[in-house]
């Protein structure tokens, strides 16, 4: 039975394992958690940390409301995330000068040296992971991901 297919009573029933919501949350908990174990064990960074060192060597200098907005992460988490890596001494926070009321946040050399560090292992896990996949597999996925987020976005 698949989760379109009428239940007993002509009801619609769910079936977790055809249910893409699902599978797509399982098949992201499993990478984030493979990953995750690899940053803290080697680097001491959470999953929300090492997001915010890449985005940050990415972009340079973002607010914590631009990177909300860039990593979809709830706000409560990139703050928290923020004052661990300054504690680090991995960002630094300055005052926007757009925006008095809020504060640029930048990788530091120490930040950016790690950086320097994780890039290649987080390219050697995604590696790892596609590796059974044909390069036209891989676009056709992204491309589809980048649909479903887009639609994830619409209202129902």
């Amino acid at each position: 039975m698949n989760a379109n297919a009428p239940g007993m009573g002509g009801e619609t029933t769910l079936q977790l394992d055809s249910y893409l919501p699902y599978r797509l949350s399982v098949a992201s908990n499993a990478v984030s958690g493979l990953i995750a174990r690899a940053y803290e064990d080697r680097f001491g960074l959470s999953i929300p940390q090492w997001r915010l060192v890449c985005v940050l060597a990415e972009d340079r200098g973002l607010t914590q409301v631009q990177i909300v907005a860039r990593t979809m992460m709830d706000k409560v988490t990139v703050s928290r995330a923020a004052q661990g890596l300054v504690k680090r001494h991995l960002i630094g926070r300055t005052r926007n000068k757009a925006d008095g009321r809020s504060h640029m946040l930048t990788l530091t050399a120490a930040g950016r040296s790690l950086y320097a560090e994780i890039a290649p292992l987080a390219l050697a896990y995604e590696a790892t992971l596609i590796a059974g996949l044909a390069p036209e597999e891989v676009e056709l996925l992204k491309r589809l991901l980048a649909r479903l987020q887009a639609a994830a976005g619409q209202p129902l």
